[in-house]
């Protein structure tokens, strides 16, 4: 796997729909950045609510859902870097990253944590509300990562699976579970009980549990 991308961005205001937003989404090609355990330097993260903090610290989208995208979205410049991601990899396949899955980049090791979710922001980014639907029901989520050791990425660097969590819970399983409306306790005991499932993730899918009962 190779980074081919490396964006970092500031937070700026954006109006949008007769309302302005603060926003990080826009995100500019860098040739290398330092990654220290919040993130990428000269990245910045809007809301910290629903975004960064340790457990979202990198997001990574694979570079091979560019030209899914691309035909879903023509006429559209779909640049990497567009789904608001910090880092694009070729070769990753968000199907093969389990929680707990190490990953050395440039100097940098990283730890999957969980999917992106989709959220208004989307929506603006491609100046089309239906975005964040369609962005959730593709799958296409990408993954956010922690900061286990900060290091240095540089573009073209390697993007190496260096060990996987005994317990194989695939990230996207997550996603499934959280968007699923049959979402029952048997369902989702494997990730409850995942000793790597963050916290954060821990309380939403028992949200979802309250609300299903």
């Amino acid at each position: 796997m190779e980074i081919v991308s490396i964006c970092v961005g500031p937070a700026r205001r954006i109006a949008w729909h007769g309302e302005e937003f603060r926003t990080a989404i826009f995100k500019t090609p860098v040739e290398a950045a330092v990654i220290g355990a919040l993130g990428l330097e000269g990245d910045e993260q809007a809301d910290l609510a629903v975004h960064g903090g340790p457990d979202k610290a990198v997001y990574l989208y694979s570079a091979g859902h560019y030209p899914w995208w691309r035909e879903r979205l023509p006429g559209r410049e779909l640049a990497y870097g567009a789904f608001g991601e910090n880092l694009t990899v070729a070769g990753f396949d968000d199907e093969d990253a389990c929680v707990g899955d190490s990953y050395l980049a440039g100097s940098t090791l990283l730890t999957a944590v969980q999917p992106r979710l989709p959220c208004a922001k989307l929506g603006l980014r491609f100046d089309d509300p239906g975005m964040v639907k369609l962005f959730a029901q593709s799958l296409r989520l990408g993954v956010y990562f922690r900061v286990s050791k900060p290091g240095r990425v540089r573009r073209g660097d390697a993007f190496e699976k260096v060990s996987e969590h005994k317990l194989r819970l695939p990230v996207l399983k997550l996603a499934r579970l959280y968007f699923d409306p049959g979402l029952t306790e048997e369902k989702a005991r494997p990730a409850l009980e995942h000793p790597a499932l963050s916290d954060n993730w821990r309380a939403m899918l028992a949200k979802r549990l309250r609300g299903a009962a």
